[in-house]
């Protein structure tokens, strides 16, 4: 089986209180965009579950990848066999579109689908919940305002059908803690979820992403490439997730892929249509 797990951008990211457990209680809109890694799931070979990676560098053994958790935790709930996965990474790291998360997310829809488990979306998602909290949107994979730590799920009144979206990622991360030590929570002065149903020129100064705040005097560098979307003349330009990865949204297409990769050069880069 073949899938092709893919990327989101956060639309407006309000950091609203600092629980008791130490987590943040947030706001945002997740929204599926079509940046895909590649995920192929096959009977294993062997006699134990493998994971091959290529593409992308990961950084991390392939026992901590959050596909191999992902297995892990769906056998130890179906008790199904070994398998070989392979995975081709193409969305960046670091970035905050939840890439690994994704990957995550795509391998127990698989191993759902490969051995017939028959489990819901609800119980698939709240095994995805256990790996990371971006997992469970993706099992949902469409618009979806997040609540509580991100977790929590309530489909979101919004479409960006014949708009078009320019991601870049520079080559500099921003670690989650470190963004989260930069902000200082508190209630948004606007409700997300009505926001969203404005006209999306109108959101700039509405919509914001509190990481924003912290995260571009310590980086500028990708304070200056939303300084270029914007100057590019996008609807709406914002860092998604904790960064560092920019998008804007964008009405028309007039965009050439090579003057792209002038603006950006040495930045990871993705334009579609949404």
């Amino acid at each position: 089986m073949i899938l092709f797990p893919n990327a989101k951008i956060n639309i407006g990211l309000n950091i609203v209180e600092r629980r008791a457990d130490g987590y943040h209680n947030i706001e945002s809109v997740m929204y599926p965009v079509k940046w895909c890694d590649i995920l192929e799931i096959v009977p294993a070979q062997g006699n134990e579950t493998t994971l091959t990676t290529t593409g992308r560098s990961v950084n991390c053994p392939p026992e901590k990848n959050l596909v191999m958790k992902a297995y892990n935790l769906f056998h130890q709930n179906t008790g199904i066999g070994n398998v070989d996965i392979y995975l081709h990474k193409i969305i960046p790291d670091g970035a905050g579109l939840g890439g690994g998360s994704a990957d995550a997310a795509f391998t127990l829809i698989g191993l759902n689908d490969i051995f017939k488990c028959n489990l819901t979306n609800e119980q698939l998602s709240d095994m995805a919940s256990k790996i990371g909290a971006d997992c469970p949107f993706f099992i949902y994979n469409k618009p979806q305002l997040a609540t509580g730590i991100g977790t929590e799920f309530t489909p979101a009144e919004i479409t960006l059908d014949n708009y078009h979206i320019l991601i870049v990622k520079p080559q500099v991360s921003v670690p989650t803690a470190q963004a989260y030590a930069g902000v200082t929570p508190m209630p948004a002065n606007h409700n997300l979820t009505e926001a969203i149903k404005c006209p999306i020129p109108e959101w700039t100064g509405i919509i914001k992403n509190d990481f924003e705040k912290s995260v571009f005097p310590a980086y500028p560098e990708i304070a200056n490439v939303k300084q270029q979307i914007i100057d590019m003349g996008a609807d709406y330009v914002s860092m998604s997730g904790s960064g560092s990865a920019v998008y804007g949204i964008f009405h028309n297409n007039d965009i050439l892929s090579e003057e792209i990769k002038t603006l950006f050069p040495k930045c990871d880069i993705f334009f579609d249509k949404l």
